[in-house]
Protein backbone atom coordinates (compact mmCIF):
# COMPACT_ATOMS: atom_id res chain seq x y z
CA UNK A 1 0.00 0.00 0.00
CA UNK A 2 3.01 2.46 0.77
CA UNK A 3 4.50 1.90 -2.36
CA UNK A 4 0.98 2.58 -4.45
CA UNK A 5 0.67 6.08 -2.11
CA UNK A 6 5.03 6.39 -2.96
CA UNK A 7 3.92 5.85 -6.67
CA UNK A 8 1.38 8.57 -6.60
CA UNK A 9 -0.75 5.61 -7.74
CA UNK A 10 -3.43 5.88 -4.84
CA UNK A 11 -6.68 4.30 -6.22
CA UNK A 12 -9.47 6.59 -6.15
CA UNK A 13 -11.92 3.07 -6.44
CA UNK A 14 -9.70 2.00 -2.76
CA UNK A 15 -10.74 5.94 -1.31
CA UNK A 16 -14.55 4.98 -1.82
CA UNK A 17 -14.61 1.70 -0.75
CA UNK A 18 -12.91 2.99 2.04
CA UNK A 19 -15.14 5.70 2.96
CA UNK A 20 -17.59 3.15 2.96
CA UNK A 21 -15.60 0.94 5.73
CA UNK A 22 -14.78 4.37 7.68
CA UNK A 23 -18.76 4.50 8.52
CA UNK A 24 -18.84 0.87 10.02
CA UNK A 25 -15.27 0.74 11.36
CA UNK A 26 -13.48 3.93 13.27
CA UNK A 27 -9.93 1.66 13.84
CA UNK A 28 -10.13 1.25 9.73
CA UNK A 29 -11.26 4.89 9.38
CA UNK A 30 -8.25 6.20 11.82
CA UNK A 31 -5.72 4.09 9.46
CA UNK A 32 -6.69 4.96 6.20
CA UNK A 33 -6.38 8.86 8.00
CA UNK A 34 -2.62 8.36 8.49
CA UNK A 35 -1.90 6.51 5.32
CA UNK A 36 -3.88 9.99 3.56
CA UNK A 37 -1.54 12.11 5.51
CA UNK A 38 1.42 10.29 5.36
CA UNK A 39 0.52 10.78 0.83
CA UNK A 40 0.19 14.21 1.49
CA UNK A 41 3.31 14.70 3.80
CA UNK A 42 5.47 12.68 0.64
CA UNK A 43 3.66 15.21 -2.13
CA UNK A 44 4.99 17.64 -0.61
CA UNK A 45 8.47 16.47 0.14
CA UNK A 46 8.65 15.87 -3.67
CA UNK A 47 7.36 19.36 -4.53
CA UNK A 48 4.32 18.63 -5.45
CA UNK A 49 2.19 19.14 -3.14
CA UNK A 50 0.21 22.53 -4.68
CA UNK A 51 1.24 24.90 -7.84
CA UNK A 52 3.61 27.51 -6.39
CA UNK A 53 1.34 31.15 -7.09
CA UNK A 54 4.10 33.79 -8.37
CA UNK A 55 2.94 37.00 -6.16
CA UNK A 56 3.80 39.40 -3.57
CA UNK A 57 1.97 39.40 -0.05
CA UNK A 58 -1.03 41.74 0.00
CA UNK A 59 -0.42 45.41 0.52
CA UNK A 60 3.24 44.51 -0.84
CA UNK A 61 5.34 45.83 -3.86
CA UNK A 62 8.26 45.00 -6.30
CA UNK A 63 10.32 48.00 -7.21
CA UNK A 64 11.71 48.12 -10.80
CA UNK A 65 15.00 49.89 -11.66
CA UNK A 66 13.10 52.88 -12.69
CA UNK A 67 10.98 53.17 -9.54
CA UNK A 68 14.12 51.91 -7.34
CA UNK A 69 15.45 55.46 -8.94
CA UNK A 70 13.01 57.45 -8.00
CA UNK A 71 12.28 56.49 -4.40
CA UNK A 72 16.47 56.91 -4.11
CA UNK A 73 16.48 60.60 -5.80
CA UNK A 74 13.10 61.58 -3.43
CA UNK A 75 14.79 60.05 -0.21
CA UNK A 76 18.14 61.76 -1.01
CA UNK A 77 16.55 65.48 -1.06
CA UNK A 78 14.29 64.62 1.87
CA UNK A 79 17.64 63.84 3.59
CA UNK A 80 19.68 66.85 2.19
CA UNK A 81 16.39 68.73 4.18
CA UNK A 82 17.33 66.93 7.67
CA UNK A 83 20.77 67.55 7.53
CA UNK A 84 20.43 71.45 7.03
CA UNK A 85 18.82 71.31 10.22
CA UNK A 86 21.88 69.57 11.88
CA UNK A 87 20.25 65.64 12.16
CA UNK A 88 21.98 62.70 12.55
CA UNK A 89 20.71 59.43 12.09
CA UNK A 90 20.26 55.82 14.18
CA UNK A 91 18.88 52.47 13.23
CA UNK A 92 16.86 50.19 15.15
CA UNK A 93 15.64 46.75 14.98
CA UNK A 94 13.06 45.68 12.62
CA UNK A 95 11.15 44.07 15.42
CA UNK A 96 10.63 44.82 19.29
CA UNK A 97 9.53 43.09 21.86
CA UNK A 98 5.88 43.45 21.82
CA UNK A 99 5.66 44.43 25.23
CA UNK A 100 7.23 47.54 23.86
CA UNK A 101 4.88 48.31 21.32
CA UNK A 102 1.80 47.63 23.00
CA UNK A 103 -1.00 50.36 24.58
CA UNK A 104 0.62 52.90 22.57
CA UNK A 105 -1.21 53.45 19.00
CA UNK A 106 -4.55 53.38 20.53
CA UNK A 107 -7.31 51.57 18.36
CA UNK A 108 -4.63 51.41 15.75
CA UNK A 109 -3.33 48.42 18.21
CA UNK A 110 -4.70 45.57 16.41
CA UNK A 111 -2.87 46.70 13.57
CA UNK A 112 0.65 45.35 14.90
CA UNK A 113 1.72 42.02 13.22
CA UNK A 114 2.68 39.47 16.06
CA UNK A 115 5.66 37.42 15.32
CA UNK A 116 5.71 33.63 16.27
CA UNK A 117 7.48 33.10 19.66
CA UNK A 118 11.12 31.28 18.36
CA UNK A 119 13.14 32.50 21.50
CA UNK A 120 11.08 32.11 24.18
CA UNK A 121 10.40 36.25 23.15
CA UNK A 122 6.99 37.82 22.14
CA UNK A 123 7.52 39.41 19.48
CA UNK A 124 6.40 42.19 17.08
CA UNK A 125 7.02 43.89 13.78
CA UNK A 126 7.84 47.75 14.64
CA UNK A 127 4.42 49.69 13.60
CA UNK A 128 6.31 52.83 13.40
CA UNK A 129 10.02 54.70 14.14
CA UNK A 130 8.61 56.97 16.87
CA UNK A 131 8.35 54.31 19.67
CA UNK A 132 11.79 52.39 19.05
CA UNK A 133 12.95 56.12 18.89
CA UNK A 134 11.52 55.85 22.38
CA UNK A 135 12.84 52.90 23.29
CA UNK A 136 16.34 53.61 22.26
CA UNK A 137 16.23 56.95 24.32
CA UNK A 138 15.52 55.06 27.12
CA UNK A 139 18.19 52.52 26.90
CA UNK A 140 20.60 54.54 25.87
CA UNK A 141 19.63 57.40 29.05
CA UNK A 142 19.85 60.18 26.25
CA UNK A 143 18.54 63.17 26.97
CA UNK A 144 18.78 65.26 23.49
CA UNK A 145 19.59 64.54 19.93
CA UNK A 146 17.91 65.46 16.89
CA UNK A 147 17.75 62.56 14.72
CA UNK A 148 16.45 61.21 11.77
CA UNK A 149 15.61 57.61 10.70
CA UNK A 150 14.77 56.57 7.67
CA UNK A 151 13.44 52.84 7.63
CA UNK A 152 10.39 50.30 6.85
CA UNK A 153 7.22 49.90 9.30
CA UNK A 154 4.69 47.08 8.82
CA UNK A 155 1.04 47.61 9.66
CA UNK A 156 -1.72 45.05 9.25
CA UNK A 157 -3.83 47.21 7.40
CA UNK A 158 -6.25 46.94 4.60
CA UNK A 159 -3.88 48.42 2.06
CA UNK A 160 -4.83 51.26 -0.78
CA UNK A 161 -1.97 50.87 -2.95
CA UNK A 162 -3.67 53.16 -5.53
CA UNK A 163 -3.41 55.79 -2.84
CA UNK A 164 0.13 54.88 -1.26
CA UNK A 165 -1.33 52.72 1.56
CA UNK A 166 0.65 49.67 2.29
CA UNK A 167 1.39 47.14 4.76
CA UNK A 168 5.05 46.89 4.33
CA UNK A 169 6.33 50.61 3.74
CA UNK A 170 9.54 53.42 4.30
CA UNK A 171 8.97 56.31 6.87
CA UNK A 172 10.75 58.94 7.06
CA UNK A 173 11.35 60.66 10.60
CA UNK A 174 12.65 63.52 11.90
CA UNK A 175 12.60 64.07 15.65
CA UNK A 176 14.08 66.53 18.47
CA UNK A 177 14.64 65.18 22.04
CA UNK A 178 15.35 67.41 24.74
CA UNK A 179 14.59 70.02 26.81
CA UNK A 180 13.67 73.24 25.53
CA UNK A 181 11.61 76.32 24.95
CA UNK A 182 8.17 76.45 24.10
CA UNK A 183 7.60 75.57 20.40
CA UNK A 184 10.67 76.42 19.28
CA UNK A 185 11.49 72.42 18.50
CA UNK A 186 7.95 72.80 17.12
CA UNK A 187 7.89 75.08 14.83
CA UNK A 188 11.53 73.67 13.02
CA UNK A 189 9.35 70.22 12.53
CA UNK A 190 6.99 71.95 10.79
CA UNK A 191 9.52 74.12 8.76
CA UNK A 192 11.28 71.01 7.92
CA UNK A 193 7.77 69.69 6.43
CA UNK A 194 7.66 72.61 4.10
CA UNK A 195 10.96 72.76 2.97
CA UNK A 196 10.90 68.80 1.50
CA UNK A 197 7.57 69.60 0.13
CA UNK A 198 8.61 72.51 -1.45
CA UNK A 199 12.11 70.56 -2.64
CA UNK A 200 10.15 67.39 -4.19
CA UNK A 201 8.14 70.09 -5.56
CA UNK A 202 4.67 68.40 -5.34
CA UNK A 203 2.70 71.30 -5.90
CA UNK A 204 0.51 73.05 -3.82
CA UNK A 205 0.08 72.18 -0.02
CA UNK A 206 -1.28 72.82 3.35
CA UNK A 207 -0.05 72.07 6.94
CA UNK A 208 -2.76 71.48 9.29
CA UNK A 209 -2.06 72.31 12.70
CA UNK A 210 -3.64 71.73 16.11
CA UNK A 211 -3.26 70.90 20.36
CA UNK A 212 -4.19 67.62 21.88
CA UNK A 213 -4.73 70.03 25.01
CA UNK A 214 -7.24 71.93 23.23
CA UNK A 215 -8.81 68.82 21.71
CA UNK A 216 -8.82 67.76 25.64
CA UNK A 217 -10.68 71.17 26.87
CA UNK A 218 -13.23 70.77 23.98
CA UNK A 219 -14.04 67.76 24.91
CA UNK A 220 -14.49 68.69 28.62
CA UNK A 221 -16.38 71.50 27.73
CA UNK A 222 -18.85 69.13 25.72
CA UNK A 223 -19.63 66.89 28.54
CA UNK A 224 -17.35 63.75 27.10
CA UNK A 225 -16.65 61.83 30.00
CA UNK A 226 -12.64 61.93 30.51
CA UNK A 227 -12.37 57.55 30.33
CA UNK A 228 -13.55 58.24 26.51
CA UNK A 229 -11.06 61.31 25.51
CA UNK A 230 -9.02 58.81 23.34
CA UNK A 231 -11.30 56.79 21.93
CA UNK A 232 -13.35 59.85 20.51
CA UNK A 233 -9.93 61.83 19.81
CA UNK A 234 -9.62 58.65 17.12
CA UNK A 235 -13.51 59.45 16.05
CA UNK A 236 -12.37 62.46 15.08
CA UNK A 237 -9.55 61.84 13.54
CA UNK A 238 -11.24 60.19 10.75
CA UNK A 239 -12.86 62.91 9.53
CA UNK A 240 -10.51 63.80 6.84
CA UNK A 241 -12.12 60.40 5.51
CA UNK A 242 -15.64 60.33 6.65
CA UNK A 243 -18.14 62.74 6.52
CA UNK A 244 -19.37 64.32 9.97
CA UNK A 245 -22.54 62.36 9.88
CA UNK A 246 -20.37 58.81 10.39
CA UNK A 247 -18.08 59.98 12.49
CA UNK A 248 -20.87 61.27 14.86
CA UNK A 249 -23.08 58.13 14.37
CA UNK A 250 -19.34 56.31 15.19
CA UNK A 251 -19.34 58.00 18.79
CA UNK A 252 -23.02 57.36 19.14
CA UNK A 253 -23.19 53.74 18.44
CA UNK A 254 -19.68 52.43 19.35
CA UNK A 255 -18.41 55.09 21.60
CA UNK A 256 -21.82 55.07 23.67
CA UNK A 257 -21.37 58.83 23.46
CA UNK A 258 -24.75 61.26 24.16
CA UNK A 259 -26.21 62.29 21.02
CA UNK A 260 -26.44 66.17 22.56
CA UNK A 261 -22.46 65.66 23.81
CA UNK A 262 -21.41 64.60 20.28
CA UNK A 263 -23.59 67.43 18.70
CA UNK A 264 -21.61 69.68 20.55
CA UNK A 265 -18.29 68.40 19.75
CA UNK A 266 -19.40 68.49 16.07
CA UNK A 267 -19.50 72.05 16.61
CA UNK A 268 -16.31 72.69 17.46
CA UNK A 269 -14.44 70.47 15.28
CA UNK A 270 -15.92 72.32 12.13
CA UNK A 271 -13.83 75.15 12.96
CA UNK A 272 -10.83 75.91 11.06
CA UNK A 273 -9.07 79.20 10.39
CA UNK A 274 -5.77 81.41 11.80
CA UNK A 275 -4.73 83.88 14.61
CA UNK A 276 -8.36 85.14 14.51
CA UNK A 277 -9.45 81.67 15.52
CA UNK A 278 -7.70 81.29 18.59
CA UNK A 279 -9.07 84.95 19.16
CA UNK A 280 -12.82 83.85 18.88
CA UNK A 281 -12.60 80.44 20.62
CA UNK A 282 -11.25 82.94 24.04
CA UNK A 283 -14.09 84.39 23.89
CA UNK A 284 -16.18 81.10 24.57
CA UNK A 285 -16.30 81.47 28.25
CA UNK A 286 -17.40 77.41 28.65
CA UNK A 287 -14.31 76.28 26.86
CA UNK A 288 -12.27 79.04 28.69
CA UNK A 289 -13.20 77.32 32.37
CA UNK A 290 -10.64 74.55 31.01
CA UNK A 291 -7.33 74.99 31.91
CA UNK A 292 -6.09 72.79 29.38
CA UNK A 293 -7.75 74.52 26.56
CA UNK A 294 -6.15 77.72 27.77
CA UNK A 295 -2.67 75.80 27.77
CA UNK A 296 -3.55 74.99 24.53
CA UNK A 297 -4.44 78.74 22.41
CA UNK A 298 -1.63 79.88 24.42
CA UNK A 299 0.53 77.45 22.91
CA UNK A 300 -1.07 77.68 19.58
CA UNK A 301 -0.83 81.40 19.41
CA UNK A 302 2.71 81.06 20.24
CA UNK A 303 3.84 78.45 17.48
CA UNK A 304 1.55 80.68 15.16
CA UNK A 305 3.80 83.37 15.55
CA UNK A 306 6.97 81.31 15.15
CA UNK A 307 5.45 80.31 11.87
CA UNK A 308 5.05 83.94 10.69
CA UNK A 309 8.72 84.20 11.38
CA UNK A 310 10.01 81.22 9.84
CA UNK A 311 7.72 82.50 6.87
CA UNK A 312 5.32 79.43 6.25
CA UNK A 313 1.98 81.11 7.78
CA UNK A 314 0.90 80.95 4.23
CA UNK A 315 1.03 77.13 4.48
CA UNK A 316 -0.71 76.84 8.02
CA UNK A 317 -4.24 76.26 8.94
CA UNK A 318 -5.18 75.81 12.65
CA UNK A 319 -7.79 73.40 12.17
CA UNK A 320 -9.74 71.79 14.97
CA UNK A 321 -10.99 68.68 13.17
CA UNK A 322 -7.27 67.10 13.34
CA UNK A 323 -6.87 64.71 15.92
CA UNK A 324 -4.44 62.21 15.21
CA UNK A 325 -5.79 58.93 16.91
CA UNK A 326 -2.16 58.00 18.18
CA UNK A 327 -2.47 57.76 21.75
CA UNK A 328 1.33 59.09 22.23
CA UNK A 329 0.85 62.50 21.52
CA UNK A 330 0.49 65.24 24.23
CA UNK A 331 0.79 68.70 22.49
CA UNK A 332 0.78 70.05 18.89
CA UNK A 333 -0.19 67.87 16.11
CA UNK A 334 0.36 68.42 12.00
CA UNK A 335 -0.60 67.03 9.07
CA UNK A 336 0.42 68.07 5.82
CA UNK A 337 -1.98 67.20 2.71
CA UNK A 338 -1.01 68.25 -1.38
CA UNK A 339 -3.79 70.33 -2.70
CA UNK A 340 -3.56 69.47 -6.52
CA UNK A 341 -6.96 68.47 -8.39
CA UNK A 342 -4.83 65.70 -9.35
CA UNK A 343 -3.75 64.26 -6.00
CA UNK A 344 -5.73 62.24 -3.82
CA UNK A 345 -3.47 60.11 -1.55
CA UNK A 346 -5.00 61.75 1.95
CA UNK A 347 -1.39 63.35 4.33
CA UNK A 348 1.78 63.10 3.25
CA UNK A 349 3.34 64.10 6.21
CA UNK A 350 2.52 64.10 10.22
CA UNK A 351 3.51 64.17 13.61
CA UNK A 352 3.52 66.30 16.80
CA UNK A 353 4.55 66.26 19.93
CA UNK A 354 4.94 63.41 22.48
CA UNK A 355 6.28 64.39 26.24
CA UNK A 356 5.57 60.85 28.16
CA UNK A 357 6.61 58.46 25.88
CA UNK A 358 10.18 57.75 26.59
CA UNK A 359 9.13 57.94 30.19
CA UNK A 360 6.91 54.89 29.25
CA UNK A 361 10.06 52.62 28.78
CA UNK A 362 12.33 54.64 32.07
CA UNK A 363 12.43 52.69 35.16
CA UNK A 364 12.73 55.93 37.17
CA UNK A 365 9.70 57.23 34.86
CA UNK A 366 12.43 59.92 33.33
CA UNK A 367 10.57 61.97 30.69
CA UNK A 368 12.27 63.29 27.55
CA UNK A 369 10.12 65.73 25.68
CA UNK A 370 10.37 65.21 22.19
CA UNK A 371 8.62 66.49 18.99
CA UNK A 372 8.59 64.92 15.47
CA UNK A 373 7.73 64.74 11.81
CA UNK A 374 7.20 61.50 9.72
CA UNK A 375 6.71 62.23 6.27
CA UNK A 376 4.94 59.53 4.21
CA UNK A 377 6.92 58.71 1.27
CA UNK A 378 5.78 55.78 -0.03
CA UNK A 379 2.53 58.02 -1.11
CA UNK A 380 4.74 60.68 -2.22
CA UNK A 381 6.29 57.86 -4.48
CA UNK A 382 2.76 57.02 -5.87
CA UNK A 383 2.00 60.88 -6.87
CA UNK A 384 5.31 61.57 -8.43
CA UNK A 385 4.84 57.85 -10.31
CA UNK A 386 1.13 59.21 -11.52
CA UNK A 387 3.01 62.46 -12.77
CA UNK A 388 5.77 61.18 -14.84
CA UNK A 389 3.31 58.80 -16.14
CA UNK A 390 1.10 61.49 -17.49
CA UNK A 391 4.27 63.32 -18.90
CA UNK A 392 5.24 60.18 -20.46
CA UNK A 393 8.53 60.93 -18.67
CA UNK A 394 11.17 57.99 -17.95
CA UNK A 395 13.52 58.33 -15.27
CA UNK A 396 17.03 57.19 -15.54
CA UNK A 397 17.68 54.28 -13.58
CA UNK A 398 21.63 54.23 -13.56
CA UNK A 399 24.36 56.86 -13.26
CA UNK A 400 26.48 56.12 -15.95
CA UNK A 401 28.41 59.58 -17.39
CA UNK A 402 30.02 58.34 -20.06
CA UNK A 403 30.11 54.77 -22.31
CA UNK A 404 33.48 53.55 -24.21
CA UNK A 405 32.27 52.11 -27.12
CA UNK A 406 34.11 51.64 -30.51
CA UNK A 407 34.26 51.72 -34.00
CA UNK A 408 35.97 48.82 -34.92
CA UNK A 409 36.40 45.28 -34.12
CA UNK A 410 39.02 43.95 -31.44
CA UNK A 411 39.56 47.33 -29.88
CA UNK A 412 38.09 45.96 -26.19
CA UNK A 413 40.95 46.08 -24.84
CA UNK A 414 41.41 49.32 -25.76
CA UNK A 415 38.04 50.34 -24.17
CA UNK A 416 39.75 48.23 -21.00
CA UNK A 417 42.44 50.37 -20.38
CA UNK A 418 40.03 53.78 -21.19
CA UNK A 419 37.93 52.41 -18.87
CA UNK A 420 40.11 51.91 -15.53
CA UNK A 421 41.64 55.58 -16.30
CA UNK A 422 38.02 56.86 -16.17
CA UNK A 423 36.84 54.42 -13.16
CA UNK A 424 40.32 55.79 -11.32
CA UNK A 425 39.33 59.84 -12.01
CA UNK A 426 36.22 59.12 -10.56
CA UNK A 427 33.64 59.21 -13.74
CA UNK A 428 31.22 56.45 -13.89
CA UNK A 429 31.41 54.98 -16.54
CA UNK A 430 30.54 51.49 -18.70
CA UNK A 431 30.91 49.64 -22.43
CA UNK A 432 29.65 46.57 -23.84
CA UNK A 433 30.03 42.82 -23.15
CA UNK A 434 30.76 42.19 -26.42
CA UNK A 435 33.86 42.18 -27.57
CA UNK A 436 32.92 43.67 -31.14
CA UNK A 437 29.13 45.12 -30.77
CA UNK A 438 28.22 47.38 -33.47
CA UNK A 439 28.71 50.57 -32.93
CA UNK A 440 25.41 52.36 -34.06
CA UNK A 441 23.82 49.66 -31.27
CA UNK A 442 26.41 51.07 -28.57
CA UNK A 443 25.40 54.61 -29.42
CA UNK A 444 21.23 53.31 -29.25
CA UNK A 445 22.18 51.92 -25.62
CA UNK A 446 23.73 55.51 -24.81
CA UNK A 447 20.14 57.31 -26.06
CA UNK A 448 17.73 54.85 -24.71
CA UNK A 449 19.50 55.22 -21.55
CA UNK A 450 20.03 59.04 -21.05
CA UNK A 451 23.76 58.60 -21.02
CA UNK A 452 25.12 62.22 -21.77
CA UNK A 453 28.41 61.40 -23.42
CA UNK A 454 29.83 58.25 -25.52
CA UNK A 455 33.61 57.83 -25.98
CA UNK A 456 34.63 56.32 -29.20
CA UNK A 457 37.56 54.54 -29.45
CA UNK A 458 38.88 54.01 -33.05
CA UNK A 459 42.05 52.53 -34.75
CA UNK A 460 42.91 56.55 -36.76
CA UNK A 461 42.41 58.15 -33.45
CA UNK A 462 44.14 55.48 -31.71
CA UNK A 463 47.36 55.87 -34.00
CA UNK A 464 47.01 60.02 -33.08
CA UNK A 465 46.69 59.43 -29.41
CA UNK A 466 43.40 60.83 -29.67
CA UNK A 467 39.40 59.59 -28.92
CA UNK A 468 36.47 61.08 -30.04
CA UNK A 469 34.27 62.42 -27.79
CA UNK A 470 30.22 62.64 -28.53
CA UNK A 471 27.86 64.21 -27.06
CA UNK A 472 24.76 61.71 -27.00
CA UNK A 473 21.76 64.28 -26.86
CA UNK A 474 23.50 66.42 -30.18
CA UNK A 475 25.09 63.73 -31.47
CA UNK A 476 28.32 66.40 -31.82
CA UNK A 477 31.16 65.39 -31.90
CA UNK A 478 34.83 66.29 -30.85
CA UNK A 479 38.29 64.84 -31.20
CA UNK A 480 40.13 64.68 -27.85
CA UNK A 481 43.94 64.26 -27.12
CA UNK A 482 44.20 61.19 -24.24
CA UNK A 483 46.16 63.42 -21.95
CA UNK A 484 43.26 65.76 -21.93
CA UNK A 485 40.68 63.30 -21.68
CA UNK A 486 39.43 63.54 -18.16
CA UNK A 487 39.31 67.07 -18.40
CA UNK A 488 37.62 67.62 -20.97
CA UNK A 489 34.59 65.28 -20.01
CA UNK A 490 34.06 66.70 -16.54
CA UNK A 491 33.74 69.99 -18.42
CA UNK A 492 31.39 68.74 -21.02
CA UNK A 493 29.29 67.13 -18.12
CA UNK A 494 29.28 70.54 -16.16
CA UNK A 495 27.68 72.06 -19.58
CA UNK A 496 25.56 69.27 -20.00
CA UNK A 497 24.15 69.61 -16.53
Amino acid sequence: MLRLIRNNTFPVVWKRNCNVLMSTTPQIAEEVAKLLDLKAQLGEENGCSHKLILKTPKGTRDYNPEQMALRLGVLEKIISVFKRHGAETIDTPVFELKDVLTGKYGEDSKLIYDLKDQGGEILALRYDLTVPFARYLAMSKISSIKRYHIAKVYRRDNPATTKGRYREFYQCDFDIAGQYDPMLPDVECIRVVCEALEVLNLGPYLIKLNHRSLLDGIFAACGVPQSKFRSICSAVDKLDKSPWEEVKKEMIDEKGLDEHIADKVGKYVSQSGGVELIAELRKDKELMKQSVAVQGLDSMELLLKYCGIYKILDKIKFDLSLARGLDYYTGVIYEAILCGDDVGVGSVAGGGRYDNLVGMFDSKNKNVPCVGVSVGVERIFSVMEAKLANKGLKTRTAEIEVFVASAQKNLHEERMKILVDLWEAGVKAEQSYKKNAKLLAQLQHCEENGIPLALIVGEGELAKGEVTLRVVSTREETRVPRSNLIKEIRRQLKTLS
